[in-house]
């Protein structure tokens, strides 16, 4: 207890509610997109054409399967920049946030019981947000709104002979980093309703309990899905899609038995009084051993596979000794995408991939060295776009990350530490490896299609169904996520 009288955690809370904290990540979630398309744009990469974005349900005036840039030899407008409309929206989101935000922080002065009085705040400012996400006037990106609500119906309720796009892949897979926030949405919904407070989450009793679990595994399920659909297309020859659908379904266990701890606390409370909900290991309960089970076997799975098949590299790659050594680095070919644009900008035609350095010409014009060919870390792989460090420093990350999976999923553990920054902290921890994970995610999918001769493979398993991309001739290249 403070000074003031009022629990510090409460007084938190107060200060920086939980719906104004789901709008601060999703800022940053915006903001990380448009990182990621300039970090690609800058190293080279047409990530349009790398991720197969389309401009589908926002028909544009005239269709051409060329860049804008490039028509029948003739140089047209100057293209803008993919990211440049994510800086805007971002601009534009934070402009709104930090007013809403001001408002609500000069009129209740952190104190709890102002708070709750003036809780209409944040929620209106949520449901500003919210409303003009739907909105069908043409104002405020209405043309980025559309592909979004649009990417989000195709992933959630595209047919199961439809293949699944990579840039599909890529909104779901970066959508499952967000599934805490999705949950801490539904919680803020929740402390709007009469009888709640803003300072604290709502205590979920019965059925109510598995709400939130729920909700935060949508975004699993979602990819759960698209990799049963990979698997049971026909031109698929591969079981890898089963084994991803494997990963995705371990993250099931660890948010419903974290539900389950309740049981737990409540078996336990019976034996040791009211002092085991103060205390955060419970290993004698069966129930907290096969949560913490199921976490360690996801993170680590997870891990694994985003190091192995999501980045390619072969550090963790389990291979037969009876298989044979792979072939030497060859000269990856640049063919265009229906876009007409090349993956990576090269310098020099003649240029062989097995040389140790080959120089890559950014959209931006500059130019970049790409070291191919041996690596100075051994376990990578033959063909690498960035530094050598940066993939042994992210690696390193990306396993630190993971280990706090549990965190990020376990609903018990947030409603005891919900009402100060240990959370939003995870949270934000979580986004930014996420950023991380698509630069060599798009990276490794571009080599793939270069090394597969086949850039028009739209599946992440590399199904040769072409898809007809429609790009307007004015250079509206804002991609779907």
């Amino acid at each position: 207890m403070s000074s003031t009288g009022v629990e510090p955690d409460v007084a938190t809370s107060a200060s920086f509610p939980l719906p104004f904290r789901v709008m601060s990540l999703t800022c940053l979630g915006i903001f990380a997109w448009a990182t990621n398309l300039y970090g690609l744009y800058a190293c080279g990469i047409d990530v349009v054409s790398a991720m197969n974005l389309r401009t589908e349900g926002y028909p544009p005036r005239s269709l051409s399967i060329l860049p804008a840039h490039r028509r029948n030899g003739h140089a047209q407008r100057h293209v803008t920049p993919p990211y440049t409309t994510f800086y805007s929206i971002t601009f534009v989101y934070f402009i709104w946030f930090t007013v809403t935000y001001l408002m609500f922080i000069s009129a209740s002065h952190g104190d709890p019981d102002a708070a709750n009085a003036y809780s209409y705040i944040p929620a209106l400012a949520i449901l500003v947000v919210l409303t003009l996400l739907i909105c069908p006037f043409r104002l405020l990106f209405k043309r980025e709104r559309d592909k979004f609500l649009h990417t989000l119906s195709r992933c959630m309720f595209s047919r199961t002979t439809s293949p699944v796009y990579f840039s599909d892949v890529v909104f779901a897979d970066v959508f499952t980093s967000f599934a805490k926030v999705l949950g801490d949405l539904w919680l803020s919904f929740c402390m709007f309703l009469p009888g709640n407070s803003i300072a604290s989450p709502p205590v979920d009793l019965g059925w109510k309990r598995w709400v939130l679990p729920t909700v935060m595994s949508l975004p699993y399920l979602v990819r759960f899905r698209q990799c049963l659909i990979e698997y049971a297309l026909p031109s698929n020859e591969s079981r890898r899609p089963l084994f991803n659908a494997l990963k995705y379904a371990t993250s099931f266990p660890v948010i419903y038995l974290s539900a389950a701890q309740r049981i737990v606390l409540l078996d336990l409370s019976k034996e040791k009084g009211v002092e085991v909900y103060k205390q955060s290991w419970h290993g004698e309960h069966y129930l907290f051993r096969l949560w913490l089970l199921s976490a360690i076997v996801n993170s680590l799975y997870s891990f694994w596979w985003d190091v192995t098949y999501d980045w390619g590299l072969e550090i963790l790659k389990i291979q037969s000794k009876n298989l044979a050594r792979p072939p030497p680095p060859r000269q990856l070919p640049l063919p265009h995408m229906n876009s007409g644009t090349p993956l990576l900008v090269r310098r020099g035609s003649q240029e062989s991939i097995e040389s140790n350095e080959t120089r890559f010409t950014p959209a931006d014009g500059s130019s970049v060295a790409r070291k191919h060919g041996q690596t100075l870390f051994p376990g990578l792989r033959s063909v690498l776009l960035y530094p050598t460090y940066v993939y042994v420093a992210l690696i390193f990350v990306n396993f630190i990350l993971r280990m706090t999976w549990s965190v990020k999923l376990s609903s018990h553990l947030h409603l005891k530490t919900s009402s100060n920054y240990t959370i939003l902290l995870v949270e934000v921890a979580e986004i930014v490896r996420r950023w991380m994970w698509v630069f060599l995610r798009v990276e490794w999918e571009v080599i793939k299609k270069l090394q597969e001769g086949n850039p028009n493979a739209m599946s992440e398993n590399g199904d040769d169904r072409a898809y007809e991309m429609a790009l307007p001739i004015q250079g509206e290249h804002s991609p779907t996520l």
